[in-house]
């Protein structure tokens, strides 16, 4: 098997809060962003609010390549945020912020983006996780990118962090997908039977005026528009380092044991988008704690069960890689509970102690703080 077909690159975008308010800070110093781009260079960019931060890895071969760079720009954005008298938090949502209240980047992009997209734009106070696996031969992309969609829920699930919108407990343990899904082109992609199949229809899109920029294509797992890469966006952004780099060895094991599967002529079964927004459903409503559709055998199962599954099958592809660890800690993770269930259980907690709704979310804040900038065990 060649590893470097399936090299990974880490998108990760942040949160900057007040430490005195703990709320989100929206008009950040300028100096803060131009401190953070002379340590980390292009690995740090602007998102489209100014209280986020996006960073993005090297190329990596394996995910300790993956660990190690990750680390490295959590630490460094981490103590830039400090040094301008602001923290740094992993997490798709803010617990009470309002999008009304935050500031856009003034760039051209953005600024497009908001005219193009009015409220829907503004709306995006949230963050998330982009992974892209290097993929050199483009038919080879996109038929893979047709089979790894039945286990984009699945990342899903083992990443939730955005239980809390607005001020509210939302009942899903992930919000973020409903934002995001306001947007058009957004959700689960076509299927293709071939690399000009993509083409065809990017310039079909292009040639009528509708949509000339591929980046615009807002689907959870896309072909990338600049590199040879397939990128996954379904995940929430993990405020366990740890639970990221999961997210990343499973990814890169799927394609791993999909590829396996191609090498001896076979595939997995692809089914109906109906099916596949179901499980993603169960993913954004209940997390780790749902019952998922195996498609297979017809029937629901614990998530912790379907994950016991997935691991054993990804078992010789993620020992192969390196990534056996990495991908091990996924049970971990369906059992312990994600991001979202620890916002949960703290901001729980404090109601039960006395505290009011505010100061309860203050309490998750503050977990978040600590927690997003832990880079090691």
């Amino acid at each position: 098997m060649d590893n470097e077909a399936f090299s990974i690159g880490i998108e990760e975008e942040y949160l900057l809060v007040d430490p005195k308010t703990r709320a989100l800070y929206a008009r950040p110093p300028q100096e803060f962003m131009a401190k953070c781009q002379n340590l980390l260079g292009p690995k740090v960019v602007l998102e489209f609010l100014q209280s986020q931060v996006e960073i993005g890895t090297n190329v990596c071969g394996t995910i300790a390549e993956a660990r190690e760079d990750l680390g490295h720009l959590r630490e460094t954005v981490a103590q830039c945020a400090k040094d301008f008298g602001m923290r740094m938090i992993a997490a798709s949502t803010h617990p009470w912020a309002h999008w009304s209240e935050q500031e856009p980047v003034d760039m051209e992009r953005y600024r497009i983006l908001g005219a193009e997209h009015r409220t829907l734009a503004r709306r995006m106070a949230i963050c998330g996780m982009h992974v892209h696996a290097g993929i050199n031969d483009k038919n080879l992309r996109v038929d893979l990118m047709s089979q790894v969609t039945y286990f984009m829920p699945h990342l899903l699930a083992l990443s939730t962090s955005s239980p809390f919108w607005e001020g509210h407990d939302t009942g899903l343990k992930s919000f973020r997908p409903i934002i995001i899904g306001d947007l058009p082109r957004s959700g689960f992609p076509e299927v293709f039977d071939s690399w000009s199949d993509w083409t065809e229809m990017l310039d079909d899109l292009a040639a009528t005026g509708m949509v000339t920029d591929p980046s615009k294509i807002w689907w959870d797992i896309r072909p990338s528009g600049k590199h040879p890469t397939l990128e996954i966006r379904i995940c929430d952004i993990c405020t366990h380092i740890e639970d990221g780099l999961t997210i990343a060895a499973l990814y890169q094991s799927i394609l791993a044991y999909l590829f396996h599967l191609r090498r001896s002529n076979e595939r997995r079964r692809t089914y109906r988008r109906i099916l596949l927004a179901e499980n993603k459903w169960r993913a954004m409503r209940y997390g780790v704690e749902a019952e998922m559709a195996d498609f297979g055998k017809r029937k629901l199962l614990a998530f912790a069960d379907l994950t016991d599954e997935l691991v054993e099958i990804l078992r010789p592809f993620a020992e192969d890689l390196g990534c056996i660890k990495e991908v091990e800690h996924a049970k971990t993770i369906a059992r312990r509970g994600t991001s979202s269930d620890e916002q949960l259980r703290i901001f729980q907690a404090a109601l039960a102690g006395g505290a009011s709704e505010h100061d309860a979310q203050v309490a998750v804040v503050d977990w978040l703080i600590e927690e997003s900038a832990r880079t090691s065990e």
